[in-house]
């Protein structure tokens, strides 16, 4: 059962933009804060961006610092991962996940995921 759903996913040249979506399944998972990861090719699941419940206050990796923005809207169950400056490295499935404990560790109800790619 898919709990989250990712979106907005495609092919982009290099200094382009994407706004990937965050669709929860639930009401209630709104009520938690939630992270956005990604996985390229060949390497292990890394941390993007995190955002609390409210929206109040948000943390990025050092890769995406500057570039990316994450926002959420609680009243369309949406969180939003807009990519601006888009290097060929930042290729990989997007993921989203709840936060149950605001802690940026303790994730779960992972989405599908959306692929972006990045042409040089």
């Amino acid at each position: 059962q898919v709990q989250m759903a990712e979106s907005g996913g495609g092919l982009v040249q290099a200094g382009g933009s994407l706004r990937l979506s965050c669709a929860a399944s639930r009401r209630a998972f709104m009520n938690y804060a939630m992270g956005w990861f990604r996985q390229a090719p060949g390497k292990d699941r890394e941390f993007v961006a995190w955002i609390t419940w409210s929206g109040r206050s948000t943390y990025y990796a050092d890769s995406v610092k500057g570039r990316f923005t994450i926002s959420r809207d609680n009243t369309k169950n949406t969180v939003y991962l807009e990519m601006n400056s888009l290097k060929p490295e930042d290729t990989a499935v997007y993921y989203c996940a709840t936060d149950l404990l605001g802690d940026r560790k303790s994730y779960g109800y992972w989405g599908q995921g959306t692929q972006v790619t990045v042409s040089s």
